[in-house]
């Protein structure tokens, strides 16, 4: 019987590993598909020393991206259900980094929000992030940092714009 290989192997993603016709996309699949991945994540958090999990770590910086959210807003955007997300603030409320609290729009749902030690633990998450990416661009110059970090603003002002349109109307039909 043949085995199925394994989808979280160890070898690196690569643009060819997505059959877009946009350069570009392909690009960007193999880096959000690394970045992204919660197994890469954890293995780097575990390199790194870090004592709580990937998923704690979203959850910190979404909440201090966004400020106060209600747990279901934070399944969504963490991609998982209600008692997954319900274990994740069990363990940052008995680290002492979010506090639950009734939502004065409506007096019925729960806000989650970070305390003043969870903002810290939060920008310790950030400050991963930044060495990340500092450890990606080391041997750039600081003009191609500029213009790159320039290009991509306007990248994301623009796929966002675009964004709120698909959501209107879908896709624009292809033109070959």
């Amino acid at each position: 019987m043949a085995q199925t290989p394994d989808p979280d192997s160890r070898r690196p993603r690569t643009a060819d590993d997505f059959p877009y016709r946009s350069d570009l996309l392909a690009n960007l699949s193999a880096l959000i598909l690394l970045w992204d991945s919660p197994a890469f994540q954890g293995k780097v958090l575990a390199q790194t020393g870090e004592s709580i999990d990937q998923q704690s770590h979203a959850t910190l910086r979404h909440l201090l991206a966004w400020g106060p959210m209600r747990p279901t807003a934070l399944s969504e955007v963490l991609g998982t259900g209600a008692s997954h997300v319900s274990k994740i603030i069990r363990r940052l409320e008995a680290a002492g980094w979010v506090t639950r609290s009734t939502d004065p729009a409506d007096g019925r749902a729960t806000l989650i929000t970070l305390t003043e030690a969870g903002e810290a633990a939060a920008h310790g998450v950030y400050a991963l992030g930044d060495r990340m990416i500092a450890e990606v661009l080391e041997g750039w110059s600081h003009e191609d940092v500029r213009e790159y970090t320039a290009l991509t603003a306007r990248f994301v002002t623009d796929a966002i714009a675009s964004a709120e349109r698909m959501l209107e109307r879908g896709l624009l039909p292809a033109r070959d």
